[in-house]
């Protein structure tokens, strides 16, 4: 059947009373372990990972620590002969990760603020000796990303690329001298075919599914109150973290404002017909939506009124064929072709990747690119992240949400582990299927409320993209 727009009663946008427990210090303990295995097998004897407030999930994932105001630093013994040392500034001294993980923490106030004390601590120098960084050692550094070796444009080399201060880098090379080297480790945790980031234990997954039931109702509410004369930063009161940790600067954007796609709210006020961008992440989900500050087309600006429902139409069914692909079992490039083979090329392109992994870190990797063969594994988040460029007069659409994938073994650990959790999953599935006519593998879990559901025109929302 083909898309249409149909009036469909609204996603239910509930948020459980109480969050989620924390992840257990023997989760983190089993992150660590496998961590160091996957060090070892490369011949890497100690880990130093970075974080900061911009780049801090490697750190938390290993710990549940995000640096806060500060950098820290965590040094690993791949031979598990010593427990991980985190070293921290002044204000994190007191913010440190659960005792029982066994983590020893450190103060190292050069991690401090200019002006601060700073008379308390080591050197580093001694504090990298008494981990293991000698002379003859491979160190393995996890920053936060890793790079080709076509982007330097010097082969063989791409390891030595590490994105820590120099500091800290030169440092661990002058230790190791005779015979040592110092390499880019990120890819254990974070590499496209095999990161360790990429599966999710199931406590993650239910912390994953919370997040996303606060960013879609945020959403939800905001585009409840879209009206022309509104202000984004009125708006913007609506995008409530419940306290969990901001993955991206809440986002709103009316008019010629929305072509600026990751901006701020401010003072802009929206007119009819105007283009809307929104997007809320917080640390596991983000949801976005794009669209017209109308009721219809009639209340579109005539230049564009018929390209846009060619334009969201379209789009649409980019996404339904995205979801009709994606399952345990097939490969990112696949998903990617069935994406690419409904698009109207005469419309729009591919902002980026249609689709990435999703973490504490809105972006992890993609392997949603044009024969990709990695295969897509049960306990995988990934994004549903197809960001249009319209090809005709400047109008906006996006819809982004995440989802799991989850072979029956897990769904039953799911179901186990959180029976509540599995009934949201199933009735997103099944307002998915019955109501806007999407075709699901039955390993897809959709995490966020409002999955899959478009209403373009968002001062009329009961009127939503279907094919039904």
């Amino acid at each position: 059947m083909s898309t249409k727009l149909q009036h469909c009663p609204l996603p239910e946008t509930d948020v459980p009373s109480t969050p989620p427990p924390p992840l257990s210090a023997a989760i983190y303990k089993s992150r660590i372990a496998a961590t160091c295995e996957r060090a070892r097998s490369a011949g890497v004897d100690v880990l130093v990972v970075w974080g900061d407030r911009e780049h801090s999930s490697n750190m938390s994932y290993l710990s549940g620590f995000d640096p806060r105001f500060e950098e820290a630093l965590m040094v690993i013994s791949t031979s598990g002969a010593r427990a991980p040392r985190l070293l921290v500034g002044n204000e994190c001294l007191g913010f440190a990760p659960d005792a029982e993980i066994g983590i020893a923490v450190e103060l190292w106030q050069d991690l401090s603020l200019m002006g601060q004390p700073r008379e308390r601590s080591r050197t580093l120098r001694d504090v990298l000796a008494g981990e293991g960084v000698v002379a003859g050692a491979r160190i393995g550094c996890i920053g936060w990303k890793t790079y080709s070796p076509a982007l330097l444009g010097t082969s063989g080399q791409a390891e030595q690329a590490i994105d820590m201060p120099a500091y800290v880098v030169d440092l661990l090379r002058e230790m190791t001298t005779g015979g040592g080297t110092v390499v880019n480790s990120t890819g254990i945790l974070m590499n496209v075919r095999d990161g360790l980031r990429l599966i999710n234990e199931p406590e993650q997954i239910r912390l994953f599914e919370y997040a996303a039931c606060v960013s879609s109702s945020g959403i939800m509410s905001l585009l409840q109150r879209v009206r022309p004369g509104v202000r984004e930063d009125d708006l913007e009161r609506e995008l409530d973290s419940r306290g969990l940790t901001l993955s991206c600067h809440r986002m709103v954007g009316f008019g010629e404002k929305a072509r600026r796609g990751l901006a701020s709210a401010s003072a802009n006020t929206a007119r009819q017909g105007d283009a809307l961008t929104t997007a809320f992440g917080v640390a596991g989900a983000l949801t976005c939506r794009a669209g017209a500050v109308a009721s219809g087309p009639e209340e579109m600006p005539e230049a564009a009124r018929d390209f846009y429902e060619k334009f969201f139409a379209n789009y649409v069914e980019v996404v339904r064929a995205w979801y009709a692909a994606a399952r345990v079992g097939a490969t990112g490039g696949e998903v990617f072709a069935a994406a690419e083979e409904v698009r109207d090329q005469s419309l729009f392109d591919f902002a980026l990747n249609p689709g990435h992994y999703l973490h504490l870190d809105e972006w992890v990797n993609s392997p949603f690119a044009k024969g990709n063969d990695v295969t897509l594994r049960s306990g995988m988040a990934i994004q549903v992240d197809i960001i249009p460029v319209s090809k005709g007069p400047f109008c906006y659409v996006n819809l982004e949400d995440g989802i799991v994938l989850a072979d029956e073994e897990l769904r039953d650990r799911l179901r186990r582990l959180d029976p509540a959790l599995m009934q949201r999953v199933e009735r997103r599935r099944a307002y998915m299927t019955a109501v806007l006519g999407y075709r699901l593998d039955e390993s897809v879990l959709p995490l966020g409320n409002t999955s899959g559901w478009l209403a373009p025109y968002v001062t009329n929302l009961s009127l939503a993209v279907t094919n039904a």
